[in-house]
């Protein structure tokens, strides 16, 4: 939030990440915060990107060889223009917060996701019960400097996923709907009452995805790829390479994009129930 943007005085995703919304009085950050719809006082410290110990060689392995994609030129190093976004995993072995790094195919981070509004009831809940898939979950899209590019919510859910997806400003974007339980996973994009596009898993195992358009022309593919094996057996750390196709227009593109970021969220992290 800078004052060139001059934003109206309002709630708005908590830069600092630490709670779902910070109150902005029209000039600055105060120390107003609020989960679930709950207000208290909180000041404001730095704020916090993840990252990963992924070096710049190890990206561009994914990129190229797990992958199979060439390099290619210069995207403009940002979340919503680059062609390829490596998604990596902060590993854990406990995953009670999940957090991911973005990098760029040439291995800079060029952004984060992170999760927030977790309260310490939550995650000892989390901790010490299966239930992940029951309990709402919001994310934040950053860059590296941490402003908040789009806030992302899951709510809690039985069998099917849906994410919400608003702008940085929590102007909603659109949604990502699970459209099926059994089989190949599908979610359909939509924004406006409208669908402008669909993932579609290429396996039951759902760990590539091929993004389509609304004409089902396809403009984005994810890749899984591979951790090794301690980071498969004593982890949850998902890594994985998105390819964006050509440049897309607005609303679409932000839907591929976090889209891209959170089918992770939306599948992966419920292997331990239904999916």
């Amino acid at each position: 939030m800078t004052e060139a943007q001059t934003p109206a005085a309002a709630w708005y995703p908590d830069p600092g990440g630490k709670h779902e919304h910070r109150y902005w009085d029209g000039s600055q950050w105060t120390d107003n915060v609020a989960d679930h719809g709950r207000q208290s006082v909180d000041p404001l410290t730095a704020t916090h990107v993840p990252t990963t110990a992924h070096s710049a060689e190890k990206v561009q392995k994914q990129v190229q060889r797990q992958a199979g994609i060439q390099a290619t030129g210069p995207g403009g190093g940002t979340l919503f223009t680059e062609p390829v976004l490596v998604v990596n995993q902060k590993r854990k072995l406990i995953e009670l917060n999940t957090e991911f790094a973005v990098y760029d195919q040439q291995g800079t981070q060029i952004g984060a996701v992170r999760q927030v509004g977790q309260s310490s009831a939550k995650k000892a809940v989390r901790f010490l019960a299966n239930v992940d898939q029951f309990l709402t979950h919001k994310f934040q899209i950053v860059d590296v400097q941490g402003n908040v590019l789009m806030a992302l919510t899951r709510p809690a859910k039985l069998v099917k996923s849906k994410i919400l997806i608003a702008d940085g400003q929590g102007r909603p974007l659109g949604d990502v709907v699970q459209q099926n339980a059994i089989g190949k996973i599908r979610f359909a994009l939509e924004s406006g009452g409208q669908t402008l596009g669909s993932i579609n898993a290429e396996n039951w195992r759902a760990w590539n995805f091929s993004i389509k358009d609304h004409a089902g022309t396809e403009v984005a593919r994810i890749t899984k790829t591979w951790e090794g094996l301690a980071t498969t057996l004593f982890t949850a750390a998902d890594s994985f390479v998105v390819q964006i196709h050509r440049p897309l227009d607005e609303p679409l593109r932000s839907l591929v994009v976090a889209s891209a970021l959170c089918v992770d969220v939306a599948l992966k992290q419920d292997d331990r129930g239904f999916n």
